[in-house]
């Protein structure tokens, strides 16, 4: 294999942009979804009209606790978000503008209305599935490990939702025969990783062993995966990375390195470090790349990690993913709604690896 581009990425200076998540980067970042998580419209429900009452019912009214940031996922990751930087920045100078704005939507109330819509709507038990799904369960993992006593009453208000999540996951898992590898919402691999964390968070080894066996049931035996035809032109995954990166985090470190040799050709591991090109950030699809690059980036640090020290892909991984970081976050910024919504999550995420 040819590792020339380990040469050229260790010539690239990474001054930009901290590789570890400073304060004043938090609290720019933070702006972003404490301006969204309150703003109703635009709006994009995936709600599916059964009737002319279900017609008439506004963002709010069908989901009053996740109703902003253009879509139900980028609120709940955006709820994630403000959280992850509360826990991780106690004294954030944004500190009672994301207590307001965690406090009013994690409601008795609300929370409960957001689990009665899985219930009560028909088709509802596909809503979000897996993404939303993922974030979710992201979100309470997250507050269940923030030693807080606010962090406490949300994560205890929050359980309507997450047991309806995990009770609904587990029985579609059941009944999942393909995985979906799109670079899109719908991708099996990204959320099965956020459902590993939250079932060994909780304990919930029912869930942990049902995920493991499907993971490997999908992707045990998969061979030369094709990430060369990478990405798509909406994409703001990495069909290949994400699967990569769940199959390191059920396989020990000598049983990945020998799935991951077997998983890559040269060809794919040259095409998936290139930087996604956007060509207009105004287009509310095409800026989904922004989020590939962000997203190519935590997958790439968490497998580098499960790599021997001295791999030659681990290397090439940590170094393009300090690249890419490095790339995109500034860009997070000079788009419109259509990435302002949801890409400082994405940030936040692969800065907090």
């Amino acid at each position: 294999m040819n590792y020339n581009l380990v040469i050229i990425l260790s010539a690239l200076s990474i001054n930009c942009f901290s590789q570890s998540l400073s304060e004043k980067q938090a609290v720019t970042l933070a702006r972003l979804p404490l301006h969204c998580i309150v703003t109703e419209y635009p709006n994009k429900t995936g709600h599916v009209i059964n009737d002319g009452k279900d017609a008439a019912m506004t963002p709010s009214q069908l989901h009053p606790a996740f109703y902003g940031c253009l879509d139900w996922h980028s609120s709940v990751h955006g709820h994630w978000m403000l959280v992850k930087l509360l826990k991780e920045f106690p004294g954030i100078s944004l500190k009672d503008s994301i207590i307001m704005i965690l406090d009013n939507s994690i409601q008795e109330g609300r929370i409960k209305a957001e689990a009665d819509y899985f219930v009560n709507f028909k088709s509802s038990n596909t809503y979000e599935r897996t993404y939303g799904w993922a974030w979710l369960l992201k979100l309470d993992d997250e507050l269940y490990k923030y030693d807080n006593h606010m962090a406490k009453k949300w994560h205890t208000t929050l359980q309507p939702l997450t047991l309806k999540v995990v009770e609904l996951w587990q029985d579609y898992l059941t009944k999942q025969t393909y995985p979906n590898r799109t670079g899109i919402h719908p991708n099996t691999a990204f959320g099965l990783c956020f459902a590993l964390d939250w079932a060994r968070t909780m304990k919930n080894t029912e869930f942990e062993a049902a995920i493991i066996k499907k993971s490997k049931e999908f992707y045990l035996n998969n061979k030369a995966t094709p990430a060369y035809l990478e990405p798509d032109g909406t994409d703001f995954l990495s069909p290949s990375l994400e699967i990569a990166d769940l199959m390191s985090r059920i396989l020990t470190p000598k049983e990945f390195n020998k799935w991951f040799t077997g998983f890559y050709e040269k060809r794919s591991l040259e095409n998936i470090v290139k930087l996604p090109v956007v060509s207009d950030r105004s287009d509310m699809q095409i800026v989904h790349l922004d989020g590939l690059t962000l997203s190519r980036a935590w997958c790439m640090k968490g497998i580098a990690k499960a790599l021997p020290e001295k791999n030659k892909t681990r290397i090439l991984f940590e170094k393009t993913s300090e690249v890419f970081l490095q790339q995109a976050i500034p860009n997070i910024f000079s788009g419109n709604y259509g990435g302002e919504h949801w890409l400082a999550s994405f940030a936040v995420y692969a800065l907090s690896l």
